[in-house]
């Protein structure tokens, strides 16, 4: 489930709703019944740090580099 922010046009108010991702129900306004908007939001995923690509890539040394086209001692054979 995921929660959405909704504005009333009608009495100026904000409020959040809780409702699946793949619904999009006809919501009101819980304090004047009037029909509610939806409010864009954007993605609440924040990126701190110096570079996520530079600490999460692989290093060249890798094991998957090393096997690509040679048979590995620790790997099962096929």
């Amino acid at each position: 489930m995921a929660r959405y922010d909704y504005h009333c046009p009608a009495c100026d108010a904000t409020f959040e709703v809780e409702h699946p991702m793949s619904a999009r129900p006809k919501v009101v306004c819980p304090s004047c019944g009037h029909e509610a908007e939806r409010l864009f939001d954007p993605s609440s995923i924040v990126f701190r740090g110096s570079g996520f690509y530079n600490t999460d890539q692989r290093t060249k040394g890798s094991h998957a580099e090393k096997v690509s086209g040679a048979a590995c001692d620790s790997c099962p054979s096929a």
